[in-house]
């Protein structure tokens, strides 16, 4: 029987791992997107390795060879990524304007109702001088005045315009101060992926050849190998599927006439890492898309449907055919990971949630140790 203590332990160890994953995200974020970066390129290394090439020469290159194409990817994607950002203002607009416009006529019988302007009274022509003449002409100069309903519309649009400029505004505000903080992300990124790849392995084998603790050391090492081979297959076969959906959907949405589709392509194939959530999104955001340029008609869901029928393809028949047992997830499990995820590190969380919980069910069943909690997570419907 467990000591009462022990249950209040795990509550509070918890509650330290989320305060501590939570107020150093800023920290963590690289590291971790480094460790996952190098169990992608660790196979490669390895191979070059056998050729006698050195760690350190061999990741340098790897990633300029991997760099550069991104480099050369964010340069395109720059333009249109900063016209669409300038243009959020006037998205919204239209699209306020289009749906008041649409309202509007949906709802002819309120039209109807309303009671038609009294006839105004002819102008009365005066001959002679007249005392109150001065005030007469008063009130014929003034202008109508509104009536308080068209007023209060008026009112409502100008907020709904003002806010949808001071929301554009702080949008483009935030992007440009967190530039900084984010190029130092990226080389901290960069150094991390080049130390690991380089001095990660030796550090792995001294750490096992140096505690006491490891008896079996061959084992040991043997299960570390092959704990690395399971996740960097697994990272590598979710990044070319992603990228060929990526791929499929900017040549589905070009051959459509869809605009900026290389910059939608990327962006669906960023957000596949999240399942439901990204997906989800990506089709909100292409139905926007599809909006702005075609206006609010049938032809603006040609987009979101498009990628839509390729998406469902890829999670359908592909992603289970290739992974197979690997991506035997739970869906609630999986949601509520992502939730917590997203809660912790924000849109970075959502995307690292699913490679996280995987490699972590990878490395379990390759350790042989929370058997019920992997068993737990693979239940399906």
């Amino acid at each position: 029987m467990r000591p009462p203590g022990t249950l209040a332990l795990w509550v509070l160890a918890a509650l330290a791992v989320l305060y501590t994953l939570y107020f150093a995200s800023s920290l963590l974020i690289p590291v971790v997107v480094a460790l996952l970066f190098s169990l992608l390129l660790s196979p490669l290394v390895n191979a070059l390795k056998r050729f006698h090439i050195p760690r350190s020469i061999s990741a340098i290159v790897l990633l300029a060879c991997i760099g550069g194409p991104i480099a050369l990817l964010g340069m395109e994607l720059a333009e249109p990524a900063e016209k669409w950002a300038k243009r959020l203002p006037e998205i919204g607009r239209e699209l306020t304007d289009e749906l008041d416009s649409l309202t509007e006529s949906l709802s002819p019988t309120q039209q109807q109702a309303e009671p038609a302007p009294a006839p105004e009274p002819a102008p009365v022509e005066r001959s002679g001088f007249n005392w109150f003449g001065w005030f007469d002409d008063d009130e014929e100069a003034a202008p109508a005045t509104p009536a308080p309903a068209v007023q209060e519309e008026q009112k409502s649009q100008g907020a709904v315009t003002e806010r949808l400029l001071q929301g554009g505004l702080e949008l483009m505000i935030s992007f440009v101060s967190a530039a900084p903080f984010v190029l130092v992300q990226l080389l901290t990124f960069v150094i991390l992926v080049l130390f690991q790849l380089s001095f990660g392995p030796r550090l792995w084998q001294s750490a096992i050849e140096i505690f006491p603790r490891v008896r079996d050391k061959r084992q040991a090492v043997l299960v570390v190998a092959r704990v690395q081979r399971e996740l960097s297959r697994y990272i590598v076969t979710v990044s070319l599927i992603n990228i060929g959906l990526g791929i499929t959907t900017a040549a589905v949405l070009w051959l459509l006439g869809v605009e900026d589709a290389l910059l939608w392509g990327a962006l669906v194939g960023l957000l596949n890492f999240a399942p439901y959530v990204g997906p989800l999104v990506a089709v909100c955001i292409l139905a926007l898309a599809g909006a702005v340029q075609y206006g609010l008609v049938a032809a603006a869901l040609i987009p979101a449907l498009a990628y839509f029928s390729i998406n469902l393809l890829e999670a359908q028949f592909v992603t289970p055919l290739v992974l197979g047992r690997n991506m035997r997830l739970n869906p609630l499990l999986l949601v509520l990971w992502l939730i917590v995820w997203g809660w912790l590190w924000g849109a970075a969380g959502v995307l690292l949630a699913v490679p996280l919980l995987v490699c972590l069910k990878l490395a379990a069943q390759q350790l042989g140790v929370m058997e019920y909690w992997v068993k737990l997570i693979e239940t399906r419907a």
